[in-house]
């Protein structure tokens, strides 16, 4: 005959959480909290990260116009002092224009967060 559990031992088993159910359950607070702060985005947040997007995507295409036409110079130069000079005129005009659009970025990225401030969206 198997031994008897103590007393009070089935009622301690079953009064602990599955761990499963206690997972899901945390899963579900999370996406209800996320549902809540997205819900409290303001409309000025929403086009100032769309600004943000659109600003990349021209700076991408910007730079990939830069890139053919230097690879243009680059097949039609007739030395190495030329296609030395198409080289360092490229890498320098590319760390100008990142460096500008870094800053332009930082620039937008705080006055997204700034509306967000305005607007009573939560930091954080």
């Amino acid at each position: 005959m198997p031994p008897k559990a103590p007393a009070g031992a089935a009622e301690a088993a079953s009064s602990e959480e599955n761990p499963a159910t206690k997972i899901a359950g945390d899963v579900s607070a999370l996406q209800d909290q996320s549902l809540k702060m997205m819900s409290q985005m303001g409309l000025a947040w929403v086009e100032g990260m769309s600004d943000l997007g659109s600003e990349v995507l021209s700076f991408v295409a910007d730079r990939i116009k830069e890139d053919v036409k230097t690879q243009h110079k680059m097949l039609h130069c007739k030395n190495v002092n030329e296609l030395q000079n198409i080289q360092s005129e490229f890498l320098q005009t590319a760390i100008d224009q990142y460096t500008a659009e870094t800053g332009k970025l930082v620039q937008m990225g705080q006055d997204i967060y700034s509306s967000g401030a305005s607007d009573g969206t939560p930091k954080g």
